[in-house]
């Protein structure tokens, strides 16, 4: 079976594509920089050389009819995922326009399945306490979300109009081997580095990239069903329970505030508008404030595709110690996990 995966040398991608290929899956993949290749996925142990590779970007219409032409399946992963409102514009082209070219390219090849990688905050804010496969997509209100709401709603066109596209729902993700410190995997960094001594209340839906890769390489195995749609593993976890799996991983006292979410979205925007202009990144970020004041629980019922989420603590203790392996952060920051030996569990 061969599977065409666009954004393949990201974080989800990157474990996706490893998933796969212990499937006994082949892969090709849509790459802008193909140097990136053998660094995303060396350390999740798939050769670049077993891979094959088209270079492109998912805006160019050449490309993406290159990348899916003669594949079995489709899996679109590739996206912009930031809370930095200096990346507004790529957002806007690599989600929505990316989206549109590769799922439209993959229906008109007759791939069966296309599977398209959404996320829950696409549904912010939610209509019910919690969120469901047919809940309404939302109008967040922040330049990310917001990408992701318009882009699924081009999936959500074409399961309307019976093509094989089936839509993963991953929650915010943590995990070890992030190619390229996305932005969960930099706010557990900064939350290390001490930068991050008041916090939002609330909470959101967090899993395991490892987990969500599982979900997605087993929708890749059989046809898509009708109007299918699946939630990544996760469990709903607030704000103070993150900081206590953060304080229980490292043996560190990290000390924190917390105030209500809606009360600092104010500050939060603030940041966003000074963050137009001002050349470095700020880590308070508005995306990250409005996630935690509108996100919202995903329904018990909703379907993981049986795969039931490893606890909070494995992935907390496996993203620190990657974190320091990989030098983001120091022994003194990374605390007991730095002193564990054993390889993270897979």
């Amino acid at each position: 079976m061969l599977i065409c995966v666009t954004g393949g040398t990201c974080f989800v991608g990157a474990h996706s594509v490893a998933a796969l290929v212990r499937s006994g899956a082949r892969v090709r993949l849509l790459v802008r920089d193909p140097s990136g290749v053998d660094q995303a996925l060396r350390p999740l142990g798939v050769a670049p050389a077993s891979l094959e590779v088209v270079v492109g970007d998912v805006t160019d219409r050449i490309a993406v009819a290159k990348a899916v032409d003669g594949v079995d399946a489709v899996l679109h992963a590739a996206s912009v995922y930031s809370f930095d409102s200096r990346r507004r514009a790529e957002m806007r082209r690599t989600n929505v326009r990316g989206t549109q070219l590769v799922l439209g390219s993959a229906v008109r090849a007759g791939v069966d399945p296309i599977v398209y990688v959404s996320t829950v905050g696409a549904m912010y804010p939610a209509a019910g306490s919690v969120i469901r496969a047919d809940s309404p997509l939302g109008m967040p209100r922040e330049a990310y979300l917001a990408s992701k709401s318009v882009a699924e709603a081009v999936a959500r066109l074409h399961q309307e109009e019976g093509a094989p596209v089936v839509i993963a729902y991953p929650p915010a993700l943590l995990g070890p081997h992030d190619p390229h410190m996305g932005d969960q995997s930099a706010r557990l960094r900064n939350a290390l580095r001490g930068l991050f001594p008041i916090w939002p209340g609330g909470g959101f839906p967090m899993g395991d990239v490892r987990d969500t890769a599982e979900l997605l390489a087993a929708l890749l195995a059989k046809p898509a069903g009708e109007r299918e749609r699946h939630f990544g593993p996760n469990r709903y976890v607030t704000t103070r329970q993150y900081v206590e799996a953060l304080r229980q991983a490292t043996g560190r006292a990290l000390p924190a505030k917390f105030l209500p979410a809606r009360s600092i979205l104010p500050f939060g925007m603030l940041t966003d508008l000074l963050q137009r202009i001002w050349p470095w990144h700020i880590p308070a970020e508005y995306g990250a404030v409005y996630t935690c004041a509108h996100a919202t629980p995903v329904d018990a019922s909703a379907s993981t595709y049986g795969i039931a989420p490893r606890p909070i603590s494995d992935t907390m203790a496996d993203s620190v110690r990657w974190l320091y392996e990989s030098g983001h952060v120091s022994a003194r920051q990374a605390g007991l996990a730095s002193r564990v030996l054993e390889e993270p569990s897979t």
